[in-house]
């Protein structure tokens, strides 16, 4: 008894730091902290959804670099992708908020640029985290699909229409499940968490042991190039294969969106962010190890008339039961990984709704009375999605849509990364986690990296593009929303957009922190004193 109640002392304790935290960067808690470190973790694993993503997106490395591709095209990418995961630790650490990336960027950008740097952070943010949604969904319909017609030994082959149609029912689904409150998508979280851990370590075992005889050797299963692209350079082809791995590796700046529901958020969130990203990558590189092994005849999966080639794999070697009981999980996790990502562009959409960046502002910045969520901000980038979903009468809907997804979120964490090792290295003040000398190095490595795989997954898969099928849309997507966003600031946003405002008054800062400042050390920004000159200003009332 005496346990309990001092560990709920604790917990009090923790969110009332939180809580003044969140007043030090300038905003008032409206969610509650109902995420556990363990859940927090789970749920930054889950919307990278392991087993699903590498088994959906297998036909990048397949079609570009073959086994070199499952093995070294997901690899390589996934040593560059943890310096990102450190950089986005330590920022979150220092200013744990829903707002997350272009508050990190308003706030070491120089003085008078922030709003711009705000605006356009924010913008590329909210096109990868929209992008990704409808990408999950439309992945999560191939899923059924494909299960549709290995259930129907090929009789039934759905066409873009009826997958559309799923595409949809599942946003529809998504829009239900998303307003709920934290403490049940965190348990979702953590259920989902554990399958998709055991589904993964137990089908990359099965594709090694049923496989038998049927195995390629180890050599040809880490090294051997098989290029089915169409592209005559195989250095170019194989850097197509890091399309899945970056694909998969996306998403984890979540963790970051919902650090206002999270406990102790300046420790939990970084570790959530890195535990994720490190488990995800460890797992991933298991199941397509396994995939490579089982995969002996290339040309058979690569024309394999399913709709996603892993299938293929997974019905050789396992057979239809044990085919379908696996891609039964996968469908399972994609659509947990359709609420988690549903949740995580709500929080961005809600913050930036906040700070009054968005058309229609003050719809999108209410939080529901009894669920304590944005209902309505899940509403929007729900209905948005689904106009990107038109996409799946494209062959290339899935490459388009995932490269948007990467250059939109990795601009995104480019931006106030690059800041943090530019100009806002000397003021910028760290929170419980942080790289120390390290910092700017690993930094440049993560920009670096960044602007690379963006610009790589621009390019369409094949050279030979016949009609308007064929081409890479994710070009298409990312330029219009950029030129959407750039002619809105010229000639309106610069005049009204101030970057991240408090919705708080100074008032409410001195009673939240009164009793908790230097309290634990939590973090450097709870001992200082804060300039709330802005904090009185009633800039919140302002609607966009």
């Amino acid at each position: 008894m005496l346990d309990e109640a001092a560990e709920r002392v604790d917990d009090s304790r923790a969110r009332k730091r939180d809580d003044a935290l969140l007043a030090k960067l300038g905003y008032k808690s409206e969610f509650r902290r109902d995420f556990s470190l363990l859940e927090t973790i789970c749920f930054s694993f889950s919307i990278m959804a392991v087993c699903a993503s590498v088994s959906s997106s297998f036909s990048f490395p397949l079609a570009t670099a073959g086994h070199l591709g499952m093995t070294f095209g997901w690899l390589v990418p996934s040593l560059f992708v943890i310096s990102i995961a450190l950089s986005l630790g330590e920022l979150t650490s220092a200013m744990p908020t829903s707002a997350g990336l272009y508050y990190f960027s308003a706030k070491l950008a120089p003085p008078g640029y922030a709003p711009l740097v705000s605006w356009i952070t924010g913008w590329a943010n909210i096109t990868g985290q929209i992008s990704l949604i409808c990408s999950i969904e439309f992945v999560c319909a191939q899923l059924i699909t494909t299960a549709i017609q290995v259930g129907s030994d090929g009789r039934i082959n759905l066409g873009p229409g009826p997958t559309f149609g799923i595409l949809l029912a599942l946003l529809l689904s998504h829009a239900i499940v998303c307003p709920s409150n934290s403490r049940f998508l965190g348990r979702l979280s953590l259920v989902t968490g554990v399958i998709s851990v055991a589904t993964t370590i137990s089908t990359a075992i099965a594709l090694l042991v049923v496989s038998g005889s049927n195995r390629v050797s180890a050599k040809d299963a880490f090294t051997l190039m098989e290029n089915h692209s169409g592209w005559k350079n195989q250095g170019w082809a194989f850097m197509l294969s890091f399309t899945a791995a970056m694909w998969t590796l996306t998403g984890y700046d979540a963790t970051a969106h919902i650090s206002e529901e999270v406990s102790s958020a300046a420790r939990t969130a970084p570790i959530a962010i890195l535990t994720g990203v490190l488990v995800t990558e460890t797992l991933g590189f298991l199941l397509l190890i396994g995939a490579s092994f089982a995969s002996a005849d290339i040309d058979h999966v690569f024309n394999t008339n399913l709709t996603l080639p892993m299938a293929q794999v997974y019905l050789d070697t396992l057979g239809k039961k044990g085919m379908l009981a696996v891609w039964s999980l996968c469908i399972i996790v994609q659509w947990v990984n359709g609420v988690t990502q549903g949740v995580d562009a709500s929080r961005v959409t809600f913050a930036l709704a906040r700070d009054n960046g968005l058309p229609g502002s003050r719809w999108w910045k209410q939080i529901h009375p009894r669920t304590k969520t944005p209902v309505n901000a899940v509403f929007l980038v729900m209905g948005l999605s689904a106009v990107i979903g038109v996409l799946v009468w494209s062959d290339t809907a899935f490459s388009s849509l995932a490269g948007a997804t990467v250059v939109g979120l990795y601009t995104s964490y480019a931006i106030p990364i690059f800041l943090r090792i530019t100009w806002g290295h000397k003021t910028f003040k760290p929170g419980p986690f942080n790289l120390g000398r390290w910092s700017r190095l690993i930094g440049a490595i993560a920009v670096s990296w960044s602007f690379f795989a963006g610009l790589v997954l621009l390019f369409p898969l094949s050279p030979h593009i016949q009609s308007p099928d064929d081409m890479n849309y994710a070009f298409v997507i990312v330029l219009g929303v950029f030129l959407l966003s750039g002619i809105s600031w010229v000639i309106s946003a610069r005049k009204w957009f101030q970057g991240p405002i408090p919705n708080i008054s100074a008032d409410e800062i001195a009673k939240a922190t009164s009793t908790l400042v230097g309290d634990d050390h939590e973090s450097p920004v709870l001992d200082e004193k804060v300039d709330t000159s802005s904090f009185d200003r009633s800039s919140n009332e302002k609607t966009t």
